[in-house]
């Protein structure tokens, strides 16, 4: 027998390193400085948790079927160092995922000031959640108890096993989109024009949202204007809390200004009670990360369709320049060694090599896992993830050492990234989103929730790719698989509900969302590439052409040209009031884009108005002889008097430069009373009487 002394170094070492990648993902999105602790220790815990999960699970298969000599046996752990190791990460993931996160994301969400009312809140929202669950262990519980006897084991077993169920039901659905997903994104990406006309078609929709979600935030923060001239009406304690909702909006004076614009006036009622102050500040704190999840959705949109334009027009001069970094840019950013000649063939002849090659890699991938949930429940020694892993030099049984341990966590690690792949791709989540230092707290704790969710099943499931004389040897299967196989039910479901992975799988290769939407006209689950197969010309309304008109105003809206990424900028994302995750107002934050600052604080109501008017898109080829033949006729009719000059008596200039009658002469100016070729059939202003 070796010595464990090397393994526990190592596996110390790898907890540090998760710890020190998990805060560098959480300072990404989320302000450290402001974010209280009691929102950042549970999520940090429920990202480390899963990712030491990662890294336990080829752990645990090497000590049970490590190699017979100690040079290639790997890394590998004493049995009852691993038992405890699963009974700290699998308890407290269990907690965090129901009970700790889903009460602490309700907590964060509530609009009350005092910390019991905001518990009170929480436990009320989370009552309904908590009472399906608890339905669902009693019509469990009656099977258990029926099945093996009312015991401590029995009760053990239920909760384990349905906290199993349903999180392998929503990892099977989740990975079997993204194993498809993923892939493809890689190799579309590899496109340059394709990557282009994508984010141009994009553009339209996230456009419209970011001006829906301006347009709610200035209604919410109106009645607090409104509340704020009324406070003196109203209790005392509710004049500190106005106070306090006016003091993270905008200065007074653009509130003023922008009120008056303001079509409809908002309606407060005539008492002002806690309950409404609660659910305007929970509102508020909504559409104000809901504009800076769009605002900045939008910058970076803005930024990737103008890099990627400006690799499309470098392939002539063979010189791409993206200009100067702005200093609160990414490092590689900031600090670029290349010419702007490797710059090009990096950008043009690299990085699509890699994106197909990735693809590939990946998309044989996914075919080998999906292969090997169908047979591990017929025949494991046919599972091509189980044949990669189990290696047998001149053994009986199969052994793992240390390089199936490395291709044992790679196999892991892309099932659960698949699965976090699809989160983000679902359209069925809310208004959920992540945003770069701008994350809302609930978000946060939502998305940690289903990292804590998922891992669990997924990392059972792999372990069941391999042979059954290695995976019930484990300690993870003494402390799980065991419970989850107590009854015949939850054996068969661990074996054969792995199967229906082919159901996500078909409907996102064969675009079945896409259709769906189409034929009951609803878009809930369909995902952004199916759109994109159903309308791949970007016809109709927010079609690339629209997107790219869009784009190109945008860019060109801050110096007047076309914006060249003079000034890039990583900056976090916009908004008037940069809000802690908690709702809790901060210092503003602002982002360029392009050579001039964007503001921030409050778009003035004209170009909003301006940017909901239809766009004037180019002349570009239209669809063959219907469409050539549809503007030549409506050409014709317009053109036909365009050259008749109208006489005096019918309104015609002294000067004889009167313009055509088709042209609808003053009335075409605006004079009320000028002449229109329409008014001889009874119409006027270009109105037709019947």
């Amino acid at each position: 027998m070796s010595s464990t002394a090397g393994s526990s170094v190592f596996f110390l070492l790898s907890i540090l390193v998760i710890c020190l990648l998990v805060l560098l993902l959480l300072r990404y999105y989320l302000p450290l400085r402001t974010t209280p602790a009691y929102l950042l220790v549970p999520v940090f815990l429920a990202i480390a948790l899963p990712a030491s999960i990662i890294l336990l699970v080829p752990i645990d298969l090497a000590s049970s079927a490590g190699t017979d000599t100690g040079g290639s046996r790997g890394i590998w752990l004493p049995e009852r160092v691993l038992l405890v190791e699963w009974r700290i990460c699998y308890w407290l993931t269990f907690m965090l995922t129901w009970a700790i996160l889903p009460l602490l994301g309700e907590y964060v969400d509530s609009g009350y000031r005092e910390p019991k009312a905001r518990l009170l809140y929480s436990l009320h929202q989370n009552g309904r959640y908590q009472l399906m669950v608890l339905t669902s262990a009693v019509v469990g519980g009656v099977y258990f108890f029926w099945q093996s006897g009312f015991h401590v084991t029995s009760l053990k077993a239920l909760v384990m096993a349905l906290a199993y169920a349903w999180g392998l039901i929503l990892a099977i659905y989740l990975m079997g989109h993204g194993l498809v997903a993923l892939p493809r994104r890689l190799w579309r990406n590899a496109s340059i024009s394709g990557r282009l006309k994508r984010l141009q078609s994009h553009a339209p929709g996230v456009h419209e949202k970011l001006n829906e979600a301006t347009e709610k935030l200035e209604e919410y923060e109106q009645q607090v204007l409104l509340l704020q001239q009324r406070k003196n009406g109203t209790a005392r304690e509710f004049k500190d809390w106005i106070d306090e909702l006016a003091e993270t909006s905008p200065d007074p004076e653009i509130r003023i200004s922008s009120s008056a614009n303001t079509r409809s006036s908002p309606t407060i009622p005539a008492v002002i009670t806690e309950r409404y102050l609660a659910d305007l500040a929970r509102k508020l704190k909504r559409a104000r990360h809901k504009k800076m999840r769009f605002v900045d959705e939008w910058n970076r949109l803005v930024q990737r369709a103008t890099e990627t334009r400006l690799i499309l027009d470098s392939t002539t001069s063979k010189r791409l320049e993206f200009g100067k970094a702005s200093p609160n840019a990414f490092f590689l950013d900031r600090y670029s060694f290349l010419t702007p000649y490797t710059r090009y063939h990096l950008h043009t002849n690299v990085i699509p090599s890699l994106y197909y090659t990735s693809g590939v890699l990946l998309g044989l991938a996914s075919v080998s896992i999906i292969w090997s949930e169908i047979v591990k429940a017929l025949d494991p020694k046919l599972s091509i993830v189980g044949l990669t892993v189990v290696h047998h030099p001149r053994s009986d049984r199969g052994q793992i050492g240390f390089a199936g341990q490395a291709i044992a966590g790679m196999w892991l690690l892309y099932m659960v990234a698949a699965a976090l792949f699809s989160i983000t791709e679902v359209k069925v989540w809310g208004n959920r989103a992540l945003v770069r230092r701008g994350t809302y707290g609930e978000s946060a704790c939502w998305y940690s929730l289903q990292v804590a969710k998922l891992t669990v099943p997924l990392a059972y499931n792999f372990i069941t790719f391999v042979p059954p004389s290695i995976y019930k040897q484990t300690t993870f299967y003494a402390f799980l698989g065991k419970l989850i196989n107590l009854t015949p039910l939850g054996s068969g479901f661990s074996n054969f509900f792995p199967i229906f992975i082919l159901v996500p799988v078909c409907a996102t290769l064969f675009g079945l969302y896409a259709k769906i939407k189409n034929t009951f006209g609803f878009g809930g689950g369909v995902m952004d590439e199916d759109e994109d197969d159903a309308n791949p010309n970007g016809l109709g309304t927010g079609g690339w052409r629209e997107g790219r008109a869009l784009i190109e105003r945008e860019t060109s809206s801050h110096n007047g040209s076309t914006l060249r990424l003079a000034t890039r900028d990583n900056s976090p994302a916009p908004s008037a009031y940069r809000d802690d995750p908690t709702g809790e107002p901060s210092q503003p934050a602002s982002r360029v884009i392009g050579s001039a600052p964007r503001p921030q604080a409050r778009a003035p109501r004209e170009r909003r108005e301006r940017g909901r008017q239809p766009v004037n898109l180019p002349n570009e080829e239209e669809g063959g002889f219907f469409g050539d033949f549809a503007h030549r006729v409506k050409n014709t009719f317009e053109t036909t008097f365009e050259g008749v000059q109208r006489p005096r008596w019918m309104g015609g200039e002294e000067d004889g430069a009167g313009r055509g009658i088709g042209s609808g002469g003053a009335a075409a100016s605006g004079d009320e009373e000028g002449f229109s070729f329409l008014k001889l059939f009874g119409g006027g202003q270009g109105r037709v009487r019947l």
